[in-house]
C-alpha cells in the first residue's frame, strides 16, 4: 500500500507541475517557443535539403558542386550546434566592439599564410579634420549595407520555419583568412551563415531560413562580410530583409538580386571576359607590384565616374558597363587582384561622403589604394600604395573596415611620383616658356578665347599648357559639364560672327607636372 501511496503522490506532483507550465506557455508565449526549440533544436522536418561543397582555399577557386541531397537537419553541421558561447558575430563601433567570443583579427592570426603585422591596429582620425581635396570632391557613391528588418508574430514565425528550408548550407566551403578577412572577423555561427548566404547567393536562392539561431543585428554584420569578401557575386544587391521573432531571433532571410540575375550565365561570360582581358595582360608580368599597378592603370583607362551608372555598386558596372562610382571602380580592383593571387580587399568608410576604395597586401605590408580618386582628370597615383598616415586626412574607415590591418607598407610607397618622367617631353621640347603656363582655371579660358580670336573662322589647331593635377581636374569637369562653352566658346563666336563650332580635344603630360592641351577646332557661319 505504501507503494501504491508514494507512485500516486509522484503522479499527483507531476501533474501539478504540468497544469502550471500549460498556464505559463498560455501567458507567455515565447516560453512555448523556447521549449520548441530545445525539443526540436535538429529540425527534422522531411523535406530534403541541398548541400554544396567546394574548394574555395584560394582566391581563383570557382564556385559550388553539388552533393545529393540530405534528409533531415539542414544546419546541424556537426561543427557549430550546441556550442556553449553566444553567438554574436562582430558588431563593430568606433570605441570597439562588442564581441562576445566573435574573432576579430581581420585576416590576421587565422591562416597559415596570414601576414604578421606586429599587432598594431588601425586607428581612426577625427571625423572633424577630414578635409577632401576640391580635385576629388564628390567621387564617392557608395550606399551602405541596407538590413530591411520585419517583426513578426508567433503564429507567422510558426508558418514560416515550417514553410522554409535552408537552401544551400555551404557546409564543406572554408575561406583563407588572407584572402576572405571579413570572414574571419566572425565566430563559428557567424561563419556558418555567412557560408549558407554565399551558398544560396551563387545559387539564386534568394529566401531560406537560416542554419543558425542569429539576431537581425548579428545578421547584418554577417551579410556584410559576406557582400564585402566576394566582388564575384556581382548580382547581389547591398540591402536584404530579415524576419525575426519578439524574441530578436531571425526565422526568414531574403536576399536581393540585380537584372543580371535574369540571364546570369550571359552576365558571367561578358564579366568574366572583360575581366579577363586584364588578368592575362597582367599575369605576364614580373612581380606583384607590377601587376597591381597594371591594373590600377587599366582600370583608370577602362572606366569612367558616373554618378548615374547603373548596378554601380558592383564590379559588374566597372568591367562591363564602364561606368559605375567609387563602389564599383573599387570591387572591379579587387575581383582582379584576387583572381591574380593578390590578397585585396574592400574597404569603406568616410571620405566627406560615405566611400569605398581598397586595401592591398604586398610582401612587406598593407597599403591603401583608391582607383576613383586616381581617375580624375588626366589618371594619376596620388592615392595608389599609401599608407594610412597618407590617408589620415581624406579617409576614415568606419563598420568592419576598421577591423581590417592598418597599412604601414613603405617598400612600394611613392613609387610612382617620378615614374616615366624620363620618358615625357619638358617644357622646351613643346615649344614653350615658363612665361606661358597657365596656372588656374580663368586664364585658361582667357588664353583659348585670344587664340580663337587670331585664328578666327575655319579649321585649324591651337595649343596651350597647363600646370598641377587640380587644374587639370578642374579642365575636365569644365568640359565634361560644358562650361567652357559659357566661359570662352560662346563669346569667340558671336565676336567672329560664327554659328556652328566642333572641338576635339587631346592632353598630353610633360614633365613636371605640366600638361600640353591640343584644341582642333572648327568654326563656320
Amino acid at each position: 500500500m505504501k507503494v501504491i501511496r508514494k507512485i500516486l503522490y509522484v503522479i499527483a506532483v507531476l501533474s501539478a507541475l504540468l497544469c502550471i507550465l500549460v498556464i505559463v506557455c498560455a501567458v507567455r508565449p515565447d516560453v512555448t517557443e523556447k521549449i520548441q526549440g530545445l525539443l526540436y533544436r535538429d529540425n527534422g522536418k522531411e523535406a530534403g535539403v541541398e548541400t554544396v561543397s567546394g574548394d574555395v582555399d584560394s582566391p581563383a577557386a570557382g564556385g559550388v558542386t553539388h552533393m545529393p541531397k540530405e534528409v533531415g537537419a539542414s544546419g546541424d553541421g556537426g561543427e557549430t550546434a550546441g556550442a556553449e558561447d553566444s553567438f554574436t558575430g562582430v558588431e563593430p563601433e568606433k570605441d570597439g566592439p562588442e564581441n562576445d567570443g566573435a574573432s576579430q583579427n581581420g585576416g590576421r592570426n587565422g591562416s597559415e599564410n596570414a601576414m604578421a603585422v606586429d599587432g598594431a591596429d588601425y586607428i581612426a582620425p577625427d571625423e572633424s579634420d577630414i578635409v577632401v581635396p576640391e580635385a576629388v570632391s564628390g567621387r564617392s557613391g557608395y550606399k551602405q549595407i541596407q538590413g530591411n528588418e520585419e517583426q513578426v508574430d508567433d503564429s507567422s514565425a510558426v508558418d514560416i520555419q515550417e514553410r522554409l528550408d535552408a537552401g544551400y548550407t555551404g557546409d564543406g566551403l572554408d575561406f583563407d583568412a588572407f584572402y576572405y578577412p571579413f570572414y574571419a572577423m566572425l565566430d563559428e555561427r557567424g561563419k556558418h551563415i555567412y557560408r549558407q548566404i554565399y551558398a544560396n547567393a551563387n545559387e539564386l536562392y534568394p529566401v531560406f531560413m537560416p542554419v543558425e539561431e542569429v539576431t537581425a543585428k548579428q545578421l547584418k554584420n554577417i551579410f556584410e562580410a559576406v557582400y564585402n569578401d566576394h566582388p564575384e557575386l556581382f548580382w547581389m544587391e547591398t540591402a536584404y530583409a530579415c524576419k525575426y521573432m519578439r524574441t530578436g531571433q531571425c526565422v526568414e532571410i531574403d536576399l536581393e538580386f540585380n537584372r543580371t540575375a535574369q540571364d546570369l550565365d550571359s552576365a558571367k561570360a561578358e564579366f568574366d571576359g572583360r575581366a579577363g582581358e586584364i588578368v592575362t595582360a597582367a599575369q605576364s608580368l614580373p612581380d606583384t607590384y607590377s601587376k597591381e599597378k597594371f591594373v590600377h592603370d587599366a582600370l583608370l583607362d577602362r572606366i569612367t565616374y558616373n554618378m548615374r551608372a547603373g548596378m554601380n555598386q558592383s564590379a559588374y558596372s566597372a568591367l562591363v558597363g564602364g561606368e559605375t562610382v567609387c563602389a564599383g571602380y573599387a570591387r572591379a580592383f579587387q575581383y582582379i587582384l584576387q583572381q591574380l593571387g593578390i590578397p585585396c580587399y574592400y574597404c569603406t568608410g568616410y571620405a566627406g561622403e560615405s566611400h569605398a576604395w581598397n586595401i592591398v597586401a604586398l610582401d612587406d605590408g598593407f597599403y591603401n589604394v583608391d582607383t576613383t580618386w586616381d581617375d580624375s582628370g588626366g589618371g594619376r597615383y596620388d592615392y595608389f600604395n599609401k599608407t594610412d598616415a597618407d590617408y589620415a586626412s581624406n579617409h576614415i574607415r568606419q563598420d568592419m573596415s576598421v577591423y581590417l590591418p592598418p597599412c604601414d607598407g613603405q617598400a612600394y610607397r611613392n613609387l610612382e611620383q617620378d615614374d616615366g618622367q624620363a620618358d615625357l617631353r619638358s617644357l622646351a621640347d613643346a615649344g614653350f616658356g615658363e612665361e606661358q603656363v597657365l596656372t588656374d582655371i580663368g586664364g585658361y579660358y582667357e588664353d583659348c578665347y585670344n587664340q580663337i580670336l587670331q585664328n578666327g573662322k575655319g579649321h585649324y589647331t591651337f595649343y596651350n599648357v597647363i600646370e598641377g593635377g587640380q587644374l587639370l581636374d578642374e579642365w575636365d569637369r569644365s568640359y565634361r559639364a560644358e562650361q567652357y562653352k559659357e566661359a570662352y566658346m560662346e563669346n569667340a563666336m558671336s565676336a567672329l560672327g560664327a554659328y556652328h563650332c566642333e572641338m576635339a580635344l587631346e592632353v598630353e603630360e610633360l614633365q613636371g607636372g605640366r600638361y600640353l592641351v591640343m584644341h582642333e577646332v572648327t568654326l563656320t557661319e
